[in-house]
């Protein structure tokens, strides 16, 4: 099936330091003397611009996560990062994690409006609500709050952050030199914003952004995290490891959209793919299989522990994993990545070690085996069968994983018809189909004449 010339594939580089196989640093092509090199991350933000891709993706929390004495999960400060990649490239877009939780308003929307400025258009946020309860100690917290009052919080945090990114009107800035006036000030706005979680005067110090707003993304799909994305999504970031699941969650999450009054074709439904590819299907086999041969019980059983709540042993490993063990109850129930290991248990009855493999490829999401048609294949089947509107790019090491989809897997879906052979525009919200928005304040005030005054 080719696709038409109305939709398009939308692909991200998700980029995860070394790559997002869990033994991708000890994989003896990939650069771990690089990990913290800018120059790297610079190199491939190219590379996936030269590959005409949608956006670079850098994922990010406010804790160190306990089990990086095994890997390389270390976190970078995404905006510093973005801003170097984005003084190297033009057209990719720039995607950044920043949560609610952890954060103030006023000054996340600082650093996005200063970020879609210099980057002239290409900024994202990819919304979370943090679930490593560990942070809560880094900012003087005695626990982390509870699921539901994270997401209620996260909603009033959107609303603020909407307002201030709106107070400047597209029309604020004049920069009139023969008439002396530097700004319409009926046209910026204070918010006055009091609510449950947050209270700010505004307005924003920053000039309306070149895409109004950068693009809303979020990562959760939860029950609170579909209700939330329906409301404020523009790209959501999935995990699926079915087709049959990536439809229903598809399905779902535009009908919520739809029922708000949103048009359901500008959510767009991002699942995360991590391919192994190689020339035939056996040696793509082989690769995932030397990969999953580096990983370490210690780390991967201590990750299932955190995300199952169930301690596991080294003496398991050939053992069925017990689902009886697991408690599906309470928070932990609710996350989306729990269901989604839970179901892989009750769907394939997979022994530990068989279930460690799994999740060691990307943490859960949809890790694919095979040649470039192959993956060519799977990825055209999800997105022409109404599971996806594109995909989050998870190459299990770095740079070498992404340079063989680049230059193997893209121009197949670019001969089919699936994806762009050029940039038709310049900012993310271009290359996602997504207008621009108007302020909310805009038409609130007449406008403010510029005529010069008459010389004494």
């Amino acid at each position: 099936m080719t696709g038409s010339a109305e939709r398009r594939l939308r692909l991200n580089l998700f980029i995860y330091p070394g790559g997002h196989h869990e033994a991708a640093w000890r994989y003896h092509g990939s650069r771990p003397d690089r990990l913290l090199d800018i120059g790297l991350y610079q190199e491939l933000a190219r590379r996936a611009e030269a590959a005409k891709l949608d956006a670079v993706f850098l994922a990010d929390g406010p804790s160190l996560p306990d089990n990086v004495r095994y890997a390389s999960r270390f976190r970078l400060e995404p905006f510093t990062w973005l801003a170097a990649v984005a003084a190297v490239t033009s057209r990719i877009g720039l995607i950044a994690t920043a949560s609610t939780t952890y954060s103030e308003p006023y000054n996340l929307a600082r650093l996005f409006a200063s970020l879609d400025h210099l980057s002239r258009g290409r900024a994202g946020w990819n919304i979370v609500t943090t679930g490593a309860p560990q942070a809560a100690g880094n900012f003087g917290l005695d626990a982390h709050p509870v699921h539901a009052e994270r997401y209620d919080r996260a909603r009033e945090f959107v609303d603020v952050v909407t307002k201030l990114w709106d107070s400047w009107e597209d029309e604020a800035l004049i920069a009139d030199q023969a008439s002396g006036i530097f700004a319409d000030t009926d046209r910026i706005h204070p918010i006055d914003h009091e609510g449950r979680h947050l209270r700010v005067r505004g307005p924003l110090n920053t000039p309306r952004t070149p895409q109004g707003r950068p693009v809303y993304v979020q990562a959760g799909s939860s029950e609170d995290g579909r209700g939330f994305a329906a409301r404020y999504a523009e790209a959501v970031f999935t995990a699926h490891q079915t087709l049959g699941s990536a439809r229903d969650f598809y399905a779902d999450l535009k009908r919520r959209a739809a029922a708000l009054g949103r048009d359901p074709d500008r959510v767009l439904v991002l699942p995360g793919i991590s391919p192994f590819i190689g020339s035939t299907e056996a040696e793509a086999r082989a690769l995932r299989d030397e990969f999953n041969e580096l990983t370490q019980p210690e780390y991967s059983l201590q990750l299932l522990e955190r995300l199952l709540g169930v301690r596991f042993d080294v003496a398991d490993l050939d053992r069925p994993v017990p689902r009886e063990a697991i408690d599906t109850g309470g928070e932990r129930g609710a996350s989306s990545r729990f269901q989604l290991i839970v179901d892989v248990i009750e769907r394939e009855r997979p022994t530990l070690r068989q279930l460690l493999h799994r999740l060691a490829g990307a943490r859960g999401h949809w890790v694919v085996a095979g040649t470039p048609e192959q993956v060519a294949d799977r990825i055209e089947e999800w997105f022409t069968g109404s599971a996806a509107d594109g995909f989050n790019v998870m190459p299990p090491w770095l740079s070498g994983g992404f340079d063989v989809f680049a230059d193997e897997v893209v121009p197949i879906l670019r001969r089919r018809g699936l994806f762009r052979t050029e940039y038709t525009g310049t900012t993310l919200r271009d290359h996602y189909g997504l207008p621009r928005p108007r302020s909310t304040f805009a038409g609130r005030r007449a406008p403010l004449s510029t005529t010069a005054a008459p010389a004494p």
